[in-house]
């Protein structure tokens, strides 16, 4: 069992941070993060824990005023003041100051949180919103983490116990709404999230069901013929013995004696070495669901060996009890069990603990031990770790990917997914998983079912589930003919967008910024911005809004009620543009969902438009929005290595400067650039530029030919191919006559009026009164005219959206 630390050992804070009587001691990491320590034995913590592990922070300035009765200790964002007793509401408080040194807001010890929420251990059979534990952010400025009994973790890397086990130990936050450098500094204290493998970015397929091995294999090549992308296959309960285990094995009345199991079920999988091989030729990672709770018992084949390994009579059958505080049995538990099991071919597993809290050691979570102990086990050799597991409090995001659990399939179910996404940002918790499509009862319901996968795209994981039952699965066929298709394309567009992906899964790790962010993070002090909690940002430079209720009848259309910060933004999509600044109902078809580039964004995709490979790609579309500038760097590696290694890396430079000569520049590749291809073919597309546009090329300074290039006036983009370049040599294009496209909103207002369920009449009445502009009609009186026909208050919303986007 790998059991080394993940992080450096430096979780003592500097000497010069410290401030200590007897009984209390105060660590003043930043300016704006305190520890605060009370033990009646005078006996502190210096060591790793379970939710921190770096207290080395660059000592700031503070000043101290101490006499017999009290403290005052002030930083230049916070004032304490301290009794030097017991920790109380009477005794201790700390007030955040802001930047000019007025009070924001005062604390008192005990002071509930009135904080912007944090996640949850799990969305099992949660049909809409559930409560969320307590986050970093708030608007009242302040925040407290309370590591209070916690275990430690030693320099061998096993769980130990507190000098005093009964001490205060807690850290309070005071930020202000300085939310991003707040969770930055939680990352610091916590540990920083690892990168995940390039692999996890991609689809996962993943149903309970009784799959046998010559049926998954089938599925997945059916998915290789509809050219529909899948990087990991999950492998539920029934790859190993369950209904087959004999009653007398079970360790409840009543309970199954199959569901913890470490056997192949050869019934269904007869070679399961071979089928693993399989899936690794199809270009698919492997991971297996396991609940441990029952330990090893003797039907299982690893059961003689853990036996013996722990001294359990097996004449007897005398079971293994899942003991994860114990030291011997985790010991056996990895290199009995599971090594063996990923010598043959699992890459990583699925720890589906949902089986209470009792791990053998008082107030310790088995969850947060199996956790920690996987994730370090799945990296030793120096490999990229990876678990998939469920929440076990302040810490986490160093065990991704997270497993949201088992939702009822619903609207509310998918209404609550954006909201509970973004939030858990708040926590540091960034890599959730969810059941994207819902997993149990509730209705099918096809749109519904489009939407979340839609919904899937812009998420951390996009991964595919569905419990045990005949009608429920996945597959885009088992939708109707509209339906299928588009969910098909929105797989593959996940796909590519992997090149992002990977470049924010750096940017979590290294920068300390999750792919989600509500949009208070960018946007602390505009009001609006904490009203659209299912709106966030999705990486540098996309907002994403996700529609989560059913279409309109007569429009076809779902709709998401958006803010739309300061400055222009431009549809993914659609390539409608906007100016922001304002609230504003977005609608959209079937076809797409609202999602926003920024002006100027720069966002890489895969250019391989067919296979499931998730390499470093030598084909490469760039997609580039009009009307700003803008800069990104695409970030790829080898794919070694759980901690960031910038050895291992290649930075690609792209920057888009917008005028009446728009110049788009890719620089050479630098760093490690042998993990690229030798060669790239670039395809760029530019959306939100007018027709007029002319594209001069050139590479390394040498005017050279497009391959060819196209406008497509419906999304004003226009696209450029390019030959292959070397990835060491600059590639320049310039944009003549550059400007932005008309959004064509009377073409856009004809086609859904075209396709509107209404009234024929009332359609032409509506476009002739659109048409009005035409004849110099001021918009207002349009729009009142518009409502003077009566229609339908989606139709009228639509019709505005299409009029007044700029």
């Amino acid at each position: 069992m790998c059991r080394s630390l993940p992080f450096p050992d430096d979780a003592c804070a500097a000497p010069e941070a410290v401030v200590a009587g007897d009984f209390w001691r105060i660590t003043v990491l930043t300016d704006r993060l305190i520890r605060l320590e009370y033990s009646s034995q005078g006996l502190f913590t210096d060591k790793v824990t379970q939710t921190v592990v770096s207290r080395r922070f660059p000592v700031p300035e503070f000043s101290v005023k101490d006499s017999p009765e009290e403290l005052v200790l002030t930083t230049g964002r916070l004032r304490l003041t301290y009794n030097k007793k017991t920790f109380s509401p009477e005794g201790l408080q700390i007030a955040v100051l802001s930047r000019n040194g007025s009070l924001y807001h005062l604390w008192n010890y005990g002071d509930t949180p009135h904080d912007l929420g944090g996640t949850a251990r799990t969305l099992d059979r949660a049909d809409g919103a559930i409560p969320l534990g307590c986050g970093l952010m708030s608007k009242e400025g302040w925040s407290v983490i309370d590591d209070s009994g916690t275990v430690t973790i030693e320099r061998d890397g096993w769980i130990g116990d507190r000098a005093d086990d009964t001490a205060d130990d807690f850290y309070f936050f005071g930020y202000g709404r300085e939310y991003i450098t707040c969770l930055k500094d939680f990352y610091t204290l916590t540990g920083a999230t690892p990168l995940l493998p390039r692999f996890a970015l991609g689809n996962w397929w993943s149903r309970y069901y009784r799959y046998t091995q010559q049926s998954y294999l089938e599925l997945m090549d059916r998915f290789d013929r509809e050219d529909i992308p899948f990087t990991v296959s999950v492998i539920d309960m029934d790859w190993h013995l369950y209904e087959e285990v004999d009653p007398k094995y079970s360790t409840a009345p009543g309970e199954p004696a199959g569901w913890t199991g470490y056997t192949w079920n050869r019934r269904l999988f007869p070679d399961p070495k071979g089928f693993m091989k399989a899936l690794h030729d199809r270009g698919r990672k492997v991971t297996l669901n396991i609940h441990p709770a029952d330990g090893i018992r003797g039907f299982e084949d690893c059961y003689p060996a853990m036996a013996a390994f722990m001294g359990v009579d097996a004449e007897k059958e005398e079971p293994v009890r899942f003991q994860p505080a114990n030291r011997r049995f985790m010991e056996g538990y990895f290199s009995l069990i599971h090594h063996p099991m990923e010598a043959d071919g699992v890459d990583f597993w699925w720890v589906d603990w949902q089986q209470g809290t009792d791990s053998g050691k008082k107030g310790l979570d088995p969850l947060w031990l199996l956790n920690h102990y996987h994730y370090l086990d799945n990296c030793r050799g120096g490999r990229r770790g990876l678990i998939f597991s469920r929440y076990a409090g302040p810490g986490s995001h160093r065990y991704p990917v997270g497993f949201s659990g088992d939702t009822v399939i619903s609207w509310k179910s998918l209404d609550f997914q954006p909201r509970f996404t973004a939030s858990a940002s708040n926590i540091g918790y960034s890599w959730w998983s969810h059941d994207i499509g819902g997993h149990m009862l509730g209705v099918k319901d096809d749109e519904m079912a489009l939407r979340w996968f839609q919904l899937g795209v812009f998420s951390p994981i996009f991964r595919l589930h569905s419990t045990c039952e005949e009608f429920n699965s996945k597959e885009p066929w088992q939708y109707n003919a509209l339906v299928e298709p588009i969910m098909k394309d929105f797989l593959r567009l996940r796909h590519r967008m992997i090149p992002y992906l990977h470049t924010m899964n750096r940017r979590t790790s290294v920068e300390k910024r999750p792919l989600i962010e509500p949009m208070y993070y960018r946007h602390p002090w505009e009001d609006e911005a904490y009203t659209v909690p299912n709106q966030y940002y999705f990486g540098t430079d996309l907002i994403a809004c996700p529609i989560t209720s059913p279409a309109d009848r007569v429009t076809g259309t779902g709709k998401f009620s958006a803010w739309l910060p300061e400055g222009t933004w431009i549809d993914f999509f659609t390539g409608l543009i906007y100016k922001g600044g304002r609230r504003m109902d977005l609608y959209r078809d079937l076809y797409s969902e609202p999602v926003l580039a920024k002006a100027g964004a720069i966002i890489p995709l895969d250019g391989r438009m067919h296979g499931s490979a998730c390499d470093n790609p030598a084909q490469l579309e760039i997609r580039v929005f009009a009307g700003g500038d803008g800069r990104f760097s695409l970030w790829e590696d080898d794919g070694a290595g759980s901690r960031y290694d910038p050895a291992r890396w290649a930075e690609t430079p792209m920057a888009f400067s917008w005028g009446s000569s728009a110049v788009f520049r890719i620089s050479p590749a630098e760093g490690n650039t042998s993990v690229l291809p030798r060669e790239r073919q670039f395809t760029i597309l530019f959306t939100g530029v007018s027709d007029r546009c002319e594209a001069e090329v050139s590479v390394g300074g040498v005017p050279a030919d497009a391959i060819c290039s196209s406008y497509d006036a419906s999304t004003g983009s226009l696209r450029v191919e390019l030959p292959a370049v070397p990835v060491t040599e600059s590639l320049t294009l310039t944009l003549r006559r550059a400007a932005l496209a008309d959004n064509r909103a009377q073409d856009r207002i004809h086609d859904l009026l075209n396709r509107a369920q209404m009234g024929f009449r009332l359609k032409s009445f509506t476009m002739d009164t659109v048409r009005e502009l035409n004849q110099g009609a001021p918009l207002e009186k349009v729009i009142k005219d518009l409502k003077a026909l009566e229609i339908t208050p989606e139709l009228l919303g639509a019709v505005t959206e299409l009029l007044t986007a700029r």
